[in-house]
């Protein structure tokens, strides 16, 4: 009896041994790299490498050791990171059109089903951005220019802030609802008021998916969805909140669809109507109810969070730096005054002033790791080689922090963008952006409201931390780089 247990359990052992050498051949087999991929740390079987750190800290790391092209492996996707301007530079810029399509991210591919402006690819993704920049190229032709809007809106912040009465108060949702009302305008032809608390819901939503999107616990379900789908998580949460934003979206729509006059479109909702009925014969084009919802979240999400966190770091950097504050005053003093809103013709006289803009852009590092791009055909990179299909990361830090093109890379210094005659002139390294291909639809847009919002702030407000307090330029790490938390403290002028 004893020997027979014995023999049972020995062919138990056996059985479970076997399986996992077969385990381990398949995973080498199904995942071995091809010739001259790029390097990276050995992964584990099955898993990869899902306990190394894909944050932008680690990946610099990762960088350093393995070199500015290296590859780390999540489960079975394979993904390469590309790090230094000039390795950025050739994947997106010298070789974009082989770098312009999206990877199916499950994290993502749930919610924007691969459309949309920002995640689709090939035809569809052409035919969907080249509608949005005629869009925004042609916005407020005959009626309000988009630069009056986010004047109009620059009021309606002041007033906000001006509500406070100079005592302490955290600047996060004041400055989201504004910016994101920008959008509002652009697409749903209407602006919120910053005290309505359904939109001020959604806004709060919005931010806590971003932070949620860079969580290894979120990250993981890109590695295996097959298993988390079924299991409680961030993953859950995030796909929870894309619902409540789309029902919004969905809502706006509707509210469209009741009074729609297709000879005079109002926003870019009216507009696309007027396109689905253009290109009914052309269906890869994708023009449909559904892609609009997308398009509307794309612009809704990018065109709020990005910008207004870039105010929030100026406004921390001004109560950092009180005499760069001064200085940024100073010259709006002299070319504005006080009598008038700040406009765009004002930028080309204010090079200090856009410097500092620029600066807070380059050291706050909104976005540390671009969105992911795919090879559409083989290809190499750096002298190795990555086949059609290849997921790439484009490390964004180590452009906007590199030593090799910033004098003082890790130091807020205004000087970066200034020339030895204290004018204005650009980096070619500068790319918050991106680059290429898939530079941001929305650049121009930002950069004006930037230079409204941040030229109008200070010219009506002198602004410091609460007594006693010192200003620390410490990160909340999400999709976005926001800072912690703060109060700030506006003193009219």
């Amino acid at each position: 009896m004893l020997l027979y247990t014995f023999l049972g359990w020995l062919d138990i052992k056996s059985c479970l041994l076997f399986l996992s050498v077969c385990l381990l051949l398949a995973d080498i087999l199904l995942n071995r790299n091809p010739k001259n991929f790029p390097p990276g740390p050995w992964p584990l079987p099955l898993l990869g490498n899902v306990f190394t750190g894909v944050d932008y800290k680690a990946i610099d790391k990762l960088a350093a050791e393995y070199g500015s092209v290296f590859s780390l492996r999540w489960g079975r996707e394979k993904m390469v990171f590309v790090s230094g301007y000039k390795r950025v530079k050739e994947a997106l810029v010298d070789q974009g059109e082989i770098f312009a399509d999206r990877p199916i991210t499950p994290l993502f591919h749930k919610v924007f089903k691969g459309l949309g402006l920002g995640l689709s690819s090939g035809y569809l993704w052409k035919k969907q951005r080249r509608f949005a920049v005629t869009h925004l190229k042609h916005f407020g032709e005959g009626k309000k220019t988009l630069e009056s809007f986010i004047q109009q809106e620059c009021g309606f912040v002041c007033e906000a802030i001006r509500e406070e009465h100079g005592h302490p108060f955290n600047p996060h949702f004041t400055l989201n609802n504004a910016v994101a009302n920008i959008i509002c305008s652009l697409v749903f032809g209407h602006r919120f008021d910053y005290n309505d608390e359904n939109f001020q819901r959604i806004l709060r939503l919005t931010a806590r998916t971003f932070n949620l999107i860079a969580s290894t616990r979120a990250q993981l379900y890109n590695a295996f969805p097959g298993v988390l789908k079924y299991l409680p998580g961030p993953h859950q949460t995030i796909f929870s909140n894309y619902a409540k934003v789309t029902g919004f979206i969905r809502e706006e729509i509707e509210k469209h669809k009741a009074d729609w006059d297709p000879s005079d479109p109002r926003d870019f909702i009216d507009a696309y109507f007027g396109e689905i009925g253009n290109r009914k014969d052309d269906t890869e084009a994708g023009f449909n109810m559904e892609n609009l919802v997308i398009c509307c979240l794309d612009f809704f999400e990018a065109g709020t969070e990005t910008t207004s966190t870039t105010l929030r770091w100026g406004l921390l950097y001004m109560i950092k730096y009180p005499e760069i504050q001064k200085k940024v005053q100073g010259e709006i003093d002299s070319v504005i005054g006080q009598g008038r809103q700040p406009s765009m013709d004002d930028r080309a006289s204010m090079p200090y002033t856009d410097a500092v803009i620029h600066e807070i852009m380059r050291i706050g590092n909104i976005v540390p790791l671009n969105v992911a791009h795919m090879t559409n055909k083989d290809t190499t990179l750096g002298g190795y080689f990555l086949p059609k299909g290849t997921t790439v990361i484009t490390n964004f830090t180590s452009v906007l922090c590199d030593k090799k093109e910033w004098e003082t890379a890790e130091t807020f210094n205004p000087r970066h963008f200034l020339d030895s005659n204290g004018k204005f002139f650009k980096r070619e390294s500068f790319i918050p952006f991106s680059a290429g291909r898939r530079v941001c639809l929305g650049e121009q847009l930002a950069r004006m409201e930037l230079f409204l919002f941040f030229t109008s702030l200070l010219q009506r407000f002198s602004f410091s931390p609460p007594p006693g307090e010192e200003p620390k330029l410490e990160i909340q790490e999400g999709f976005t780089l926001c800072p912690q938390p703060f109060q700030i403290c506006a003193s009219p002028r």
